[in-house]
């Protein structure tokens, strides 16, 4: 399976506080030809994507310092222009709802595959495989 990376030249912001969730969908952003910047909690997620010029976000929703609802909350007040893509173990439909009209374009539900992320990320962005 030897085909273009769909995310050369992308910037993808990765935010998630547990580290080998966010080193595993760094690198898998990585291998595709991404450019990532990462953050760990709340507050440096919103200094990295107000700091950077991103072209996608995956957002953990539950992050210490500032939750990734908040977050989003906050990116929207300041009518952001990237897609996000929100990442929970939460299966509430309140709270993919509250994202949802928050601005994600995306709500998937943890544990989920690499490769489902990254398909829904080159949706997204129009980088799909032909």
């Amino acid at each position: 399976m030897s085909s273009a990376p769909r995310f050369t030249n992308r910037s993808i912001a990765i935010v998630d506080d547990d580290p080998d969730i966010l080193q595993s969908v760094e690198l898998a952003f990585r291998h595709e030809g991404a450019n990532t910047l990462v953050a760990s909690d709340g507050l440096s997620a919103l200094h990295l994507v107000r700091e950077s010029k991103i072209d996608l976000l995956v957002l953990d929703m539950m992050l210490p310092r500032s939750s990734g609802l908040l977050v989003l909350e906050k990116l929207h007040e300041e009518q952001f222009s990237f897609p996000v893509i929100m990442m929970t173990a939460n299966l509430g439909k309140r709270h993919r709802e509250f994202a949802l009209g928050l601005g994600a374009r995306a709500y998937l539900v943890k544990p989920l595959s690499l490769a489902r992320l990254l398909d829904t990320a080159a949706e997204l962005l129009g980088t799909t495989k032909a």
